[in-house]
This record gives C-alpha cells, structure tokens and sequence, in this order.
C-alpha cells in the first residue's frame, strides 16, 4: 500500500504508525522495509510499538504477552532491524533468534528512519535510545485484557513525557524528531460546546480535552496556535491526525506556516 500511494508524488514520505512488533521477525519486516524503500524512492519510514490491543493478539490467534515482555521485545526488535536495514549479517540469541540473517539488498536512504510510538516509560526509553523519531500518544497500555487509559494527557503530561525522552536519550536527545498523535482535530468557532459534544468518545469531561495538547478544537488560528506551542514548547515538529481529521487540519497549516 505505501509502494502504491508513493506513486502518486515524488516529494511525499511514506510510513507506517505503526507496526505491531508482536506480529513481525525483524529478518521479514527488514526485507519488506529495503524492498519499500526502493520501490519509494528512499521515502519510506518505519513506525514500530510494542502492541497494545490485546483483542489484536485474540484475532491472530497469539498469546498476549504481559507488558514488561512487550517492552522487552520491543527493545531487542528495534536495534536487529536498525543493524539489518543497514546491511549487516546479525545473529541474534535472544527472543528472536536470527542466525547469519540479512537482507540481502541495499537501501536507498543511508538511514531507514525509525519511529517508536507509546507513552510508557519503558517504550519511551526504548525509543530515546535507538529510534530516529519519538511518537507521543497519550495512552498507556493497561495490564488488563481491554484497559487502555489516557495518561499523560495533558500538556503538563507531555511534559513529563518528553523530559523523560531527553534524560533517557543523553547525547542524542538533540538529534530525536518529537511527534504527537493528535487524536481529533475539530474546526469550531465555539469550543466548550464542542468539546462538550465529544466528552463521550474520551470518557473524560470537556475541560480535560480542551487543556490536552492531543485533542484540537477551535478555529484555525486556535489550533495553529495549538501546533505552534507544540513545537516551540515542547519541541514537537511532527504532528499526526487520523484520517476523519484531514482535511480540517489541512486548513490550519497555512496559518502555521
């Protein structure tokens, strides 16, 4: 799909946000990923998590590892794929046990970038440490089959999230791209009704939404100051919406720029 819509423009990137390393061999995604990245002209990014949906694992008919076996996966994953996108024979003794494996092809991009996207301090701290991309979202994963909660969801919660991704990177921390999943984003010239009117898709009252730099509402000079305070605030350069959101957002990144 992202070799299909990478056809339509030759300036665009093209990514996954993001693959559910539960469901992936590194070898497989690293073969799957240098073929994309060729076939797109060097303009593929790779978005990785450590799986949250315990209803996804159901479907597939695969076990649903506890959290800390999530992240630990997760943390083995990134580096392999990282060593194999860039050319390298890896074996490797741990969960995923890889025995003179490699491509066999060579990438466009010197550097295939790398998102890893979640909240939790551990997934955070996987992707300081080896990640190109930082994605924030403002939910952690729950210990419970279906118990997904939205913490760190306000703009002191992004905060705290991105402090911890500067302590957890060290040196590198200057060289980390910050994004946020925006998970609404509403054109309004009366946000407290709107925020009211969306309280029951959150579970969480409006004053809440309207104080949460992962919800949008208001007009386009609102929200572009919305993504304004991201970026000079909290270093936010890489704003994702879902697709229902759009074309509202297109309409307010003219007032950004």
């Amino acid at each position: 799909m992202l070799v299909a819509a990478a056809d339509a423009s030759d300036r665009l990137r093209f990514g996954t946000h993001v693959l559910n390393v539960g469901f992936w061999n590194p070898a497989l995604l690293a073969r799957d990923c240098a073929t994309a990245d060729a076939l797109t002209d060097g303009r593929l990014e790779v978005g990785l998590g450590a799986g949250h949906a315990a209803a996804e694992f159901r479907a597939a008919g695969l076990r649903y590892p506890s959290p800390n076996e999530r992240v630990g996966h997760l943390g083995e994953f990134v580096p392999l794929l990282r060593r194999l996108l860039a050319g390298e024979e890896v074996t490797s003794a741990g969960h995923y046990h890889l025995e003179r494996a490699a491509t066999g092809l060579e990438t466009v991009q010197a550097r295939v970038p790398l998102m890893v996207g979640g909240n939790g301090n551990g997934v955070l701290s996987v992707a300081a440490r080896h990640a190109d991309i930082v994605g924030l979202v403002g939910f952690t994963a729950g210990t419970g089959p279906d118990d997904n909660t939205l913490t760190h969801f306000g703009w002191d919660g992004l905060a705290d999230r991105v402090a911890h991704i500067r302590r957890e990177a060290g040196a590198r921390a200057a060289d980390l791209e910050l994004s946020a999943l925006v998970q609404a984003v509403e054109l309004t010239t009366d946000r407290q009704a709107k925020a009211r009117e969306m309280e029951h898709v959150f579970e969480r009252p409006a004053d809440v939404l309207l104080d949460s730099p992962f919800v949008m509402v208001g007009s386009t000079g609102e929200l572009a100051d919305h993504v304004r305070r991201l970026r000079d605030d909290d270093g936010v350069t890489y704003v994702t919406v879902p697709e229902r959101s759009a074309e509202a957002f297109a309409q307010v990144m003219p007032h950004v720029r």
